[in-house]
């Protein structure tokens, strides 16, 4: 069995087998064009039955991504793209998914959330990229599991930051999210996450600026000329900004960033 496909499974022995009947869902052009809006940079996007397994909609950019049509695409195809060195800690994180929607959340708090994690993708160079996934459920079943998925996969290789073991569960209304979750517990729990609010409002136009520049793998050196500041003001900048944002490092700032629009690919 490749290793891929332990994920696969997974998914089936968790979701598919749970859910007794589903429709295919209908997706009106505004939502496509809402998910447009979302997905920063270059990225592919579909909508997934967890039922059925399968893609009932994806955008045609995934071609982009792995050289293949659209319409002949499944999601063992698109498991496959996952670079081998992260198969485990993919497993690992989607485990811990879920345990959070299937046994901590309550069914009408599920739609509430999404996920985000970071993997590497192997391209059709033979090189490979970092990769920003975000999901989040769309339907639910009568027996209060997910049925629709979204699912949007970014390129942030552009930002300079490596894959991270972790994930998150952001909340989209506002609410409480959890950060940094630990993938080696048995199950999710809310102690094994660090809890942060939302970073918008908390940076000023200048500590944007720094951000932006420590995205792109800018050096302390290049930050100052670019922003005509000294070095000494850049690394204060970057100390105030992982304290204001509750970060541990420019990894999961930058991750947030992306997540509530304040940089852009």
């Amino acid at each position: 069995m490749s290793d891929f496909k332990k994920i696969s499974n997974y998914w089936r022995a968790n979701y598919t087998s749970k859910v007794k009947s589903s429709n295919r869902l209908t997706i009106p052009e505004y939502l496509k064009k809402m998910i447009k809006l979302v997905a920063p940079g270059k990225s592919y996007y579909y909508i997934v039955n967890f039922h059925t397994m399968e893609i009932e909609y994806i955008s045609d950019s995934v071609k982009e991504f792995t050289g293949l049509e659209p319409s002949t695409l499944t999601m063992e195809h698109l498991l496959s793209f996952v670079s081998s060195s992260d198969i485990d800690l993919v497993y690992k994180k989607e485990q811990i998914i879920q345990s959070f929607y299937m046994h901590y959340l309550k069914p009408t708090e599920m739609q509430d959330y999404k996920i985000m994690y970071t993997y590497k993708m192997k391209h059709t160079t033979n090189s490979e990229r970092i990769m920003l996934h975000q999901a989040t459920p769309l339907s639910l079943s009568s027996e209060g599991c997910f049925v629709h998925v979204l699912g949007i996969h970014s390129d942030i290789t552009p930002f300079s930051i490596k894959a991270a073991n972790d994930l998150s569960f952001i909340h989209i209304n506002g609410g409480q999210s959890f950060f940094n979750v630990n993938i080696d517990a048995d199950a999710f729990t809310a102690e094994c996450s660090e809890q942060v609010g939302k970073i918008t409002g908390l940076l000023t136009n200048r500590e944007l600026q720094v951000v932006r520049e420590i995205a792109l793998g800018s050096r302390v050196s290049d930050i100052a000329k670019h922003l005509n500041i000294s070095e000494h003001t850049v690394h204060t900048h970057k100390k105030n900004i992982l304290k204001k944002a509750g970060c541990k490092n420019s990894t999961h700032l930058i991750t947030l960033c992306l997540a509530e629009g304040l940089i852009q690919l």
